[in-house]
């Protein structure tokens, strides 16, 4: 049932850690139980399955879901080698790439699409996936300049919602704006002065901004509205995802 990885695996495997090789090689470690569930809910293909040997009673059930599948078998020591986890729980799949390729689709059935300009933190853009999966928002476009989505911190801190998405990197956003506005209203957001977000009956698509720079004038100055959360304490700032999480909330609440 269970292959034994070679050298020359467990040096591909554990290269996968770096942004450069996932990139150039189109492949990336997807590690978790609920991560694991989820490509399998999402009907996407891995190419195999790793599992730690100390885990496999525990997994049982797991395991016979992937039956037919590709199963290497690594000891402790060998999994430590390609683990992001403290605690790791002994499964992960080998994922092909998980962003498109353009043209951008100005033929979308989407009614929203969700623009994320430069984020750096890879839990951030993580938690932004799993939210945005959610409420059903399932098109989302990443700036150049951003951490990688396939980042392990990211597939991690998504519970798995990242493989209900379609993505696109490493986008030119004035270039990209400047298409989706024939079709979409484009709503900036901001920390400073706006409008309260609100739902939109019309084709719309939000874009959101790094928690440390925002997003910069010239695509301000694009938008059609810009939107603000009110507060009425005095915090410095609301998280990245939690800003999403209530802008989000209120785009949608016309569905």
């Amino acid at each position: 049932m269970f292959l034994k990885p070679s050298k020359g695996q467990l040096k591909f495997w554990s290269g996968l850690n770096q942004p450069k090789k996932r990139q150039k090689e189109g492949f990336f470690i997807a590690e978790g139980i609920k991560v694991v569930q989820e490509i399998l809910r999402s009907g996407k293909r891995a190419e195999y399955f790793l599992v730690r040997e100390d885990k496999e009673e525990k997994l049982a059930g797991l395991l016979a879901a992937v039956k037919g599948s590709r199963l290497y078998l690594l000891s402790p020591g060998e999994w430590k080698h390609i683990t992001q986890d403290k605690e790791a729980e002994g499964i992960a799949a080998l994922m092909p790439r998980i962003s498109v390729s353009l043209p951008a689709p100005c033929g979308f059935d989407d009614l929203r699409c969700l623009l994320l300009y430069q984020i750096g933190n890879p839990a951030n853009l993580g938690a932004i996936f799993r939210t945005a999966h959610w409420f059903g928002i399932t098109s989302i476009f990443i700036s150049e300049n951003s951490v990688d989505a396939a980042h392990p911190k990211a597939i991690r801190a998504s519970m798995g919602s990242v493989f209900h998405l379609r993505i696109w990197e490493n986008l030119s956003f004035p270039e990209i704006l400047s298409i989706l506005k024939e079709r979409f209203v484009l709503i900036a957001t901001t920390n400073r002065k706006g409008q309260k977000p609100h739902p939109l009956h019309e084709p719309s698509v939000v874009i959101l901004g790094s928690e440390s720079h925002g997003l910069p004038e010239e695509i301000l100055s694009m938008a059609r509205e810009n939107w603000c959360i009110p507060h009425f304490g005095d915090a410095e700032s609301l998280s990245l995802p939690q800003a999403a999480a209530i802008i989000l909330y209120e785009w949608t609440q016309n569905r």
